[in-house]
């Protein structure tokens, strides 16, 4: 489990530093070529790997509030007993939440779904996040 989690952090990093903003040279203008945030964040006793999708957005400079979809990767190992077949690690999902940007930081409170299993009911699960707007 730690190295996967492990990679998600990394690999959330890498994002983080690539930029994808160009400056036109003759008039000096910025020309956005993405825009969205990727937020690595804490739900249901593992991690997962957020990015904002369609959403309604308020925004008052230098501050922005999202409420919209988020499409994610979940990474939590399945502790199923003996050899109980198991889950992937790492599990796409669409959730949903709330987004609070200030510059370049994001504070997410996303909620994801668990599908129900022979022994638990499916639930919505909150976490709390942490991560970067290009």
């Amino acid at each position: 489990m730690k190295t996967h989690l492990q990679l998600a952090i990394y690999g959330g990093l890498a994002l983080c530093m690539l930029n994808f903003k160009a400056k036109s040279q003759t008039n000096h203008v910025k020309a956005t070529l993405f825009e969205g945030a990727v937020v690595l964040s804490y739900i249901d006793h593992g991690a997962a790997v957020n990015c904002t999708g369609p959403g309604l957005k308020y925004t008052c400079k230098p501050f922005s509030l999202l409420v919209g979809l988020l499409p994610s990767l979940k990474i939590k190992e399945d502790k199923s007993p003996g050899n109980a077949p198991k889950n992937a690690t790492i599990i796409p999902s669409l959730g949903c939440g709330v987004t609070a940007i200030y510059k370049h930081i994001v504070l997410q409170m996303p909620m994801l779904y668990t599908a129900k299993t022979s022994s638990k009911d499916g639930k919505w699960n909150v976490g709390l996040g942490l991560g970067y707007k290009f």
